[in-house]
């Protein structure tokens, strides 16, 4: 019991730990946005199900020692597909790169991931052969215990890896070390599972397939309906989880690491509800669902308003945990013999991936905005309400139908609610990249103004009167650090500007007649809104250049562009993506500016420390850095903006524009230079300040 605990356990840990290693090496390569991790789930949720189905398979059609051999060869073929994992490819192409994501996470760790999620349920059902389980399938006998308590196993070593990986395996590690490391466990996996299959080899092999029940037991085979319950209680959770995450990280508050709560709380789940423990779901617990789904969807019309986030995380957080419970507690009380034990997780692997093709890959072009969360709560009251019905719809029908009409009254609700925020917007839309709006305003002066968003974050806006669309605003403004810089930065000739970030196109603004200006831009959809619904590009005096794609693969190519001024201010959520902030990437921006050139680069941030990160790049290359911090003016439309200037350039901070608003950054005890083989989010969470006078 020990060696098939162990090896479950074991197993489920590197199929979590893979999870944010891969994804860290996939970032850099597709600008670094929350949707790579996004389609990341939906790889890990589909080579999930076909583990399982490869499991299912492999137990009604094999006997157990052909089972053991089958699989030690599938360990033995993964191994040599490790080859594939410490390769690197990067991508040039502009479209919609989901797919070729999830083609090089199948080539890189599609044959490991694939092996490790068939060996859950593939090790209970040999447990079960072994004869230590019940025969009813909940409880185990004699020696031995149920298999199901393997699955909750296997999800706390899922969570402790989840937990572990940023606190305790990032910030020691570099990436090359991670995967190494994770290819060495993996090889002790294999040991483990050889250990197992060699003793499932030596047991009586059954004339029926492995987990049959004996002749004094006959174990229905499940309904269809059943099957269909079991899918829709898995694929419900799902689609919560990563429409909650998304609604948290893009639309309430882009804060590093709170990904990892949702999908805490929907692992704890399956702990609770197929552990060991006392604690079992009931129906008297409904009240819970039905107070969280209120609160949810009440708290769904108000964020758009004003988005408070020390009551919207936790609220969202816990309805999210008790509809883990009910869908999950339910499946726990449905959950069939051992005979059919694959059966049963073929159909909770497929729900779950279900839900995360959904979210992942549908509904970015279904959806103008992230509305799956009302669509995920509508199916989750539906459930809810099918669930009450279930086993007493005679006694229960008052009820039911009250809740009935609540649940559709409810939906009804959400769906008023995305259709009234639509109506105040000039435009929506919504691609791989995330959703963008833009909406139009007018000032307490009877000025107009017209705002480009992304969730939660404004990146651009524009005044529409003549006399002021011209005016830069939001992070660009005069006495911002890219604006004291473009105004100090005064040498006779044109101009040459580099910006990494198109938003509005708001740094247009700046140029001069013989200016010449490149964007950088990896949004194709930023490109067209800045083009039709903001006049920055148009009305510039410079000749204006974009080019699409991510900016570090695009600067790889080009040849030195020879800049005076190169902005770097491209911000996925809260802050810039880390390949944008490594040694490598500063090596690429030194090498096309002139010697004397400026870097400016963006680091605004509410949760973290960027300054140091450049700070420490800057020296690395021998140059000067110092911060400039704003305020907000909300008379001009100025956001409070942190930039940080590196340069070599002599006299530069000692100008008088600059003398006493730049600063000098002081790095914080513990901050290393990222690199693409290292960078620790963790280490420059804002504590405190990090800046003093020069």
């Amino acid at each position: 019991m020990i060696l098939f605990s162990l090896t479950v356990f074991f197993s489920a840990l590197l199929l979590f730990l893979v999870q944010p290693v891969i994804a860290k090496v996939l970032l850099p390569w597709f600008g670094g946005g929350a949707s790579v991790w996004a389609v990341c789930l939906v790889f890990f949720q589909t080579a999930l199900f076909l583990g399982y189905l490869y499991a299912h398979l492999l137990v009604r059609r094999l006997r157990p020692a052909q089972q053991a051999q089958v699989h030690s060869g599938l360990i033995g073929a993964s191994l040599l597909a490790l080859f594939f994992l410490n390769r690197r490819w990067a991508f040039y192409d502009t479209g919609d790169p989901a797919f070729r994501i999830l083609g090089l996470l199948v080539l890189m760790v599609g044959l490991p991931y694939f092996t490790l999620s068939a060996t859950g349920p593939l090790l209970q059902a040999w447990l079960a052969l072994r004869g230590r389980s019940g025969t009813d399938g909940k409880e185990g006998t004699g020696a031995g215990i149920s298999p199901y308590r393997l699955y909750a196993l296997s999800n706390a070593g899922s969570l402790l890896s989840l937990l572990g990986y940023p606190f305790l395996v990032e910030p020691y590690l570099t990436l090359r070390q991670q995967l190494s490391c994770w290819t060495a466990c993996y090889v002790g996996f294999g040991v483990l599972c050889a250990m197992v299959a060699a003793r499932v080899k030596a047991l009586p092999q059954p004339a029926l397939p492995a987990a049959a029940p004996g002749p004094q037991e006959k174990a229905e085979e499940p309904s269809y309906r059943r099957k269909l319950l079991w899918l829709a209680l898995a694929a419900c959770p799902s689609v919560l989880l990563l429409s909650i995450t998304n609604h948290l990280t893009q639309n309430v508050a882009a804060i590093p690491f709170l990904w990892l709560l949702p999908l805490s709380l929907y692992l704890l789940s399956f702990i609770f509800c197929f552990g060991p423990g006392e604690w079992r779901w009931s129906k008297s617990f409904l009240p819970l669902p039905a107070l969280t789904l209120t609160a949810m969807a009440v708290a769904l019309t108000a964020v758009s308003a004003d988005p408070e986030l020390k009551l919207l995380v936790p609220l969202f957080s816990a309805g999210l945990f008790v509809a883990c419970l009910m869908c999950h507690g339910e499946l726990a009380r449905l959950k069939p013999h051992p005979q059919h034990l694959t059966t049963f997780y073929l159909m909770i692997s497929l729900g779950g991936a279900a839900g995360s093709v959904f979210v992942g890959l549908v509904a970015p072009h279904l959806f103008s905005g992230y509305y799956e969360l009302q669509f995920g709560i509508g199916a989750y009251a539906l459930l809810a309400w099918s669930v009450f019905y279930r086993d007493e719809p005679v006694r229960a029908a008052p009820a039911w139908l009250t809740l009935g009409a609540l649940a559709l009254a409810l939906i009804f609700w959400m769906g008023r609610d995305i259709r009234q925020s639509g109506e105040g917007r000039l435009l929506a839309a919504r691609n791989f990249y995330g959703a963008l709006s833009v909406t139009q305003e007018i000032l307490e002066d009877g000025e107009i103004s017209r705002s480009l968003s992304n969730g939660t974050i404004v990146h651009g806006s524009q005044f529409l009167t003549s006399r002021r669309r011209g005016q830069a605003t939001t992070y660009y403004g005069l006495e911002t650090g890219i604006g004291l810089t473009m105004r100090q930065d005064q040498r006779p000739g044109p101009r040459r500007v580099g910006v990494i970030g198109l938003g509005a196109g708001t740094m247009a603004a700046y140029g001069q007649p013989g200016d010449y200006y490149r964007f950088y831009e990896i949004n194709p959809l930023v490109v067209n809104v800045a083009r039709s619904q903001f006049s920055f590009l148009g009305d510039s005096q410079a000749g204006v250049d974009i080019a699409l794609g991510d900016a570090r693969l695009l600067l790889q190519r080009e040849e030195s562009q020879n800049l005076d001024v190169l902005v770097v201010d491209a911000f996925s959520g809260d802050a810039i993506p880390v390949h944008l902030l490594t040694r490598e990437a500063f090596a690429l921006y030194f090498r096309h500016l002139k010697p004397d050139g400026v870097l400016a680069v963006h680091v605004s941030s509410l949760y973290l420390s960027l300054a140091p990160v450049v700070k420490l790049a800057a020296t690395a290359f021998g140059k000067r850095a110092g911060v400039v911090i704003n305020d907000n003016d909300p008379e001009n439309g100025i956001f409070g903006a942190t930039w940080v200037l590196v340069t070599r350039r002599p006299g530069f901070f000692e100008s008088p524009l600059l003398r006493r608003r730049a600063m000098v950054i002081k790095p914080p005890a513990g901050v290393k230079l990222w690199t693409d083989d290292f960078s620790n989010l963790y280490r420059v969470l804002r504590w405190g300040e990090d800046t003093e006078a020069f």
